[in-house]
């Protein structure tokens, strides 16, 4: 049977959802994969192709309505070229309702992958959760990237409910290659001595990281040697009156990252629901702990996937600076606990959330 990921988001399209599907591809089983039409090898069971957006061909801003339609033309399309047997829809809206009537009409399977946001959207208005009824309703499975919107989805579809499945995104084991450049870093920006507080991701209110700012003077009345590092970029901007002990790495490679990753003590990213807007896993808690390093992440959304309190980082409410004040602090001053969270983590990271692993997953429950 060959298998088709049918996607708005995929590389080199960047963001968590584009990674996801990227991966999905790279790690399908030993199977021919292809964009092109063709399977790669003459092993062609169970061959996975991809349709995406990167050429802006699935989606006609212009239309007044079905804005979709040319998704569904390109579907038609490729199920016939390629005799596609089940289709992986990565947006429920507007992809899914494409998949729906293709479905009808060549008795084609599909299922829906869900992330969070996308499920989030479909909520909002009523036509919308109808649309994403009958799109989920008719679906062969319903995979979710975490267990908080696979709730979500249970709640909102109860007939739905037996279809779901959960697969957390993965993470591939490539930050200790960084690890060389760690010692660089910290004699580049003088922090030899320091306790470095670690933060990687847009800079949005959702991430948490102005609530870091906001207890760093608690933090800095019993850990005046630690500082603070943000590696992202993004609209929202962060202001402090303790400039010395905070810096803001807008532009970083992904090898810089990695070893800052490296060079940190303490990973945090307090993540919180700002109007339904919300953290949907958190691969960069993964990371960091891949490093080595403890994390501290907001009890939000999908988090507690990513982030099991006591045993590779500590969760704490994204909304109470205190708590996360004492979280930088209890870390901050006890050395022992950070090597012991930092091992379980990277352990957990290796042995849970690889990618073959996820990816298996999905290939078992529709192939």
């Amino acid at each position: 049977m060959k298998i088709l990921l049918f996607t708005l988001e995929y590389p080199p399209f960047h963001g968590g959802v584009a990674n996801y599907y990227g991966n999905l591809v790279k790690y399908w089983p030993s199977f021919a994969k292809t964009t092109e039409g063709k399977p790669a090898s003459t092993d062609e069971a169970n061959s996975i192709f991809v349709l995406n957006n990167n050429d802006g061909r699935l989606i006609n801003k212009k239309l007044p309505l079905l804005k979709w339609l040319p998704a569904y033309f390109a579907l038609a399309a490729k199920i016939k070229q390629e005799k596609i047997g089940h289709i992986l829809v990565g947006q429920i809206l507007p992809l899914g309702a494409a998949a729906l009537i293709c479905a009808k009409f060549f008795k084609t399977k599909y299922s829906v992958i869900l992330h969070g946001m996308d499920l989030a959207y479909a909520l909002k208005l009523p036509r919308k959760k109808w649309l994403a009824e009958k799109i989920l309703n008719q679906a062969e499975k319903i995979i979710c990237g975490n267990s908080y919107t696979a709730e979500m989805a249970r709640q909102n579809f109860p007939d739905a409910g037996q279809k779901i499945i959960v697969v957390n995104p993965g993470v591939e084991n490539h930050a200790n290659s960084s690890s060389r450049l760690a010692a660089q870093l910290r004699d580049k920006y003088n922090l030899q001595d320091k306790i470095i507080l670690l933060s990687v991701g847009r800079l949005v209110k959702r991430k948490g990281f102005d609530k870091v700012i906001e207890a760093m003077p608690e933090i800095l009345k019993q850990t005046p040697n630690l500082i603070y590092i943000i590696i992202g970029a993004g609209d929202e901007i962060i202001n402090s009156s303790q400039e010395k002990n905070i810096k803001i790495i807008s532009k970083a490679t992904d090898e810089e990252r990695d070893s800052w990753y490296n060079a940190s003590d303490i990973f945090i990213m307090p993540s919180r629901n700002i109007n339904g807007d919300f953290e949907g896993f958190g691969l960069v808690y993964l990371e960091a702990n891949l490093a080595g390093k403890p994390v501290i992440a907001g009890k939000s959304g999908g988090v507690s996937d990513a982030v099991a309190d006591g045993v590779n980082g500590l969760l704490v409410d994204p909304e109470d600076t205190k708590q996360i004040a004492a979280a930088v602090i209890e870390l901050a001053k006890n050395p022992e606990l950070r090597r012991k969270l930092g091992e379980q983590g990277k352990k957990r990271a290796i042995n849970d959330f690889n990618w073959e692993k996820q990816i298996k997953k999905i290939y078992q429950a529709i192939i």
